[in-house]
């Protein structure tokens, strides 16, 4: 690494090696992970306002604050960043659900609170993550597709737990795979018409959502 000597002094000053070269263009190696980060989150936002289809590379960059041409030096493609999104967001949900200990709760209490996790996710101010999912993974290509279709295996795995267990305690008698389908389809379309502030909380909401999803009383 090349060295710069001081000028000529009665007591010359240490050589000071110099800052390592970066490539020209690229950004700094602390800036990567935070505009890497909002490139994910401002295309969540506008696939979900506008659709996968409809949103352009440049709309992405425009929100991002970046030019065109540094977005490629996190994605080679629109598609890639649309995994990022999906991948993220599951990620994300099933780090929540995780924490959750399904196992040793009393099993109804353990789908209130699955519930209430998936449904924050899905509607909570900024979380476009989930709802991009559901209506554009379709959009990836096979390989993506089987690492979101990995993810969501693991996801879903964990509710089956509780089914099994609300099954067996009788506080669920007698779950179908149709049930579980219209559990999901319930819990997701509220992504379509939950409006916040608009008459009823999220937690409130989970706990309608359980007591429809078990067909039980107040």
């Amino acid at each position: 690494m090349p060295k710069h000597a001081a000028p000529s002094s009665p007591k010359p000053a240490p050589d000071i090696e110099a800052a390592p070269r970066r490539k020209r263009g690229r950004p700094a190696q602390d800036a990567n992970e935070g505009l890497r980060r909002e490139l994910i989150e401002q295309s969540a936002r506008l696939f979900r306002e506008k659709g996968y289809g409809d949103t352009t590379v440049r709309d992405i960059a425009a929100a991002a604050g970046v030019h065109a041409g540094s977005w490629f030096y996190y994605f080679k493609t629109k598609q890639d960043i649309l995994q990022a999104v999906i991948e993220h967001g599951l990620t994300v949900a099933l780090a929540d659900i995780e924490a959750i200990d399904v196992d040793h709760l009393p099993p109804r209490e353990a789908l209130l609170q699955l519930v209430r996790a998936h449904l924050y996710t899905l509607l909570a101010p900024e979380q476009d993550f989930i709802p991009v999912m559901l209506y554009e993974w379709r959009s990836l290509d096979a390989a993506a597709q089987g690492r979101i279709i990995a993810l969501k295996d693991r996801y879903e795995a964990i509710w089956t737990r509780i089914i099994e267990r609300l099954h067996a305690s009788g506080d669920w008698a007698q779950p179908t795979p149709v049930d579980r389908l219209l559990m999901f389809g319930a819990l997701n379309w509220t992504a379509q018409w939950y409006q916040a502030g608009a008459g009823i909380s999220i937690d409130a909401l989970a706990e309608q959502a359980v007591r429809f999803i078990l067909r039980t009383s107040p």
